[in-house]
């Protein structure tokens, strides 16, 4: 492994958080809060990443997809620690467990909090809780390739570790610029979303957070009953961008390019919808008796769906208090997720589509035992790799899963419920869980091994395990050793 083009893209990272800590500086200077600590954090980001940059400046700058792995793995590590200092040096957070935990949230667009009473969190904190959402979604090593002018024809390796789903593509020849055209689809996104914001009378900085967030798929409040003070209008505004951020960006680009017929042919996106619209009528027909007309329930249902398929985790109501059916279809798609290329969590749309697709076409091989069965996912035929990786993704995905649980479980006598909705909220990305973790509540009951545990499990399913497992992986640094061995021989 290159371990100084490693080390050297941290320190870039580094040097990239102090620069993004300046916009919630500003707003502390500008509201008179938090700037001081703010200040503090930029000069221990930028600090650390100087001397990171200095010090294992590579003469070689390929990057390989074991750098690429390490890289992506370290940085969002990295970003997380020192993103943290501002809750510690401000005092809204009692702890760097907390601190922690609340960054991680953050950066991996999970929403969960441990901030008991989020109305009396200064504005500057606010922000960056919000932000942290907002780059989180599109992922951190993409911002760096959109921004900084360097492609060794190797960064793909960063992309394919960071962005989410089975297979990731580039939009045009440069890696570079697919980055930058993400980011660009990105922030256009965002900007549309903030005015229609401000035009349904919400105030600039709760747009601008919201925005931030949904564009994440993130989730955290600023109000103790989330988002439900706000008007029907805003909601809908909100719902709707939630399912947009939810969608293959790939759609977006073949929107620009007018190709309007390779859209209408998505199955992954035509899948989407249909699961959101079906959730949707279920849980409307469940909950309707609980509401003055249906009009309102069909809002709380919508929204609650956008919110939970796309991993955001916003709320408008405490769905905690719904009946059992309505609450299992959340669960649900909390496992399933939205598309594979979006800001969202979970096993994406495309997955569950190859891994159906793939259970159909054994099936028939096993009655029509001389035929040929082949995988077709969006008009072309799936590889072997792929379908192998879908299927070895899912079964490290449930075993993962059900560690995270067992270990909370063991160290946090809650209920299975409590304990099963936290693993899925964090794993998956997605933020409130059920019971003691649910809308109205947070995760401040948890303990503070619990919510390291929480913590690995929200950076497990941000970056899809394989980069997180990698980076510790003791036989990965023995094989690296021993190709260095053969070298010098």
């Amino acid at each position: 492994m290159n371990r100084r083009m490693v080390f050297y893209m941290l320190g870039k990272i580094m040097l990239l958080e102090s620069v993004l800590l300046i916009l919630p500086f500003v707003c502390g200077l500008i509201y008179r809060d938090t700037a001081i600590e703010f200040a503090y954090t930029i000069a221990i980001s930028a600090f650390s990443g100087g001397l990171l940059t200095l010090i294992s400046r590579p003469r070689e700058k390929t990057i390989f997809a074991r750098e690429g792995f390490a890289i992506v793995a370290l940085a969002w590590i990295a970003m997380s620690a020192i993103g943290a200092l501002p809750f510690v040096f401000s005092g809204v957070l009692p702890n760097y467990t907390e601190a922690f935990f609340e960054t991680v949230s953050g950066f991996t667009t999970t929403g969960a909090s441990v901030i008991k009473d989020v109305e009396v969190v200064p504005y500057s904190i606010h922000l960056w809780r919000s932000f942290t959402h907002w780059v989180g979604g599109m992922g951190v090593l993409v911002l760096v390739m959109a921004i900084v002018p360097n492609d060794t024809g190797r960064s793909m390796h960063i992309m394919r570790a960071e962005m989410p789903g089975p297979i990731i593509g580039k939009l045009v020849p440069r890696i570079t610029t697919t980055a930058k055209i993400l980011y660009l689809i990105y922030v256009f996104m965002t900007l549309i979303e903030m005015v229609l914001l401000l035009i349904g009378g919400m105030p600039l900085f709760d747009s601008v957070f919201h925005a931030f967030g949904t564009a994440g798929t993130g989730g955290f409040g600023m109000k103790s009953d989330g988002l439900a003070g706000y008007s029907p209008f805003c909601q809908w505004v909100i719902a709707i961008f939630m399912v947009l951020f939810g969608i293959n960006f790939n759609i977006y680009y073949l929107m620009l390019m007018r190709k309007f017929k390779s859209i209408f042919k998505s199955e992954e996106m035509w899948t989407y919808f249909g699961i959101v619209a079906v959730s949707i009528g279920v849980i409307t027909a469940y909950i309707y008796p609980r509401f003055d007309n249906l009009a309102d329930a069909f809002r709380s249902s919508s929204f609650q769906v956008a919110s939970i398929i796309s991993t955001t985790g916003f709320t408008t109501a405490d769905f905690n208090l719904w009946p059992s059916a309505a609450k299992a279809v959340l669960l649900l798609i909390m496992f399933i997720g939205a598309c594979a290329g979006s800001t969202a969590g979970g096993i994406k749309v495309s997955r569950v589509i190859i891994l159906y697709k793939q259970i159909k076409a054994n099936l028939r091989q096993m009655i029509h035992t001389r035929s040929i069965s082949s995988v077709k996912f969006e008009g072309k035929t799936v590889d072997s790799a792929t379908v192998i990786n879908v299927t070895s993704y899912l079964c490290l995905y449930c075993l993962c899963f059900i560690v995270i649980f067992f270990s909370i479980s063991i160290i946090d006598n809650f209920s299975i419920e409590t304990n099963v909705s936290a693993a899925a909220a964090c794993f998956n990305n997605i933020g409130p869980g059920f019971d003691k973790i649910g809308p109205a509540s947070n995760y401040s009951c948890y303990s503070e091994i619990s919510k390291w545990i929480l913590s690995a499990a929200m950076l497990l399913g941000r970056l899809e395990i394989l980069p997180m497992i990698l980076l510790f992986a003791p036989s990965a640094w023995i094989k690296i050793k021993k190709i260095k061995k053969k070298r010098r021989i």
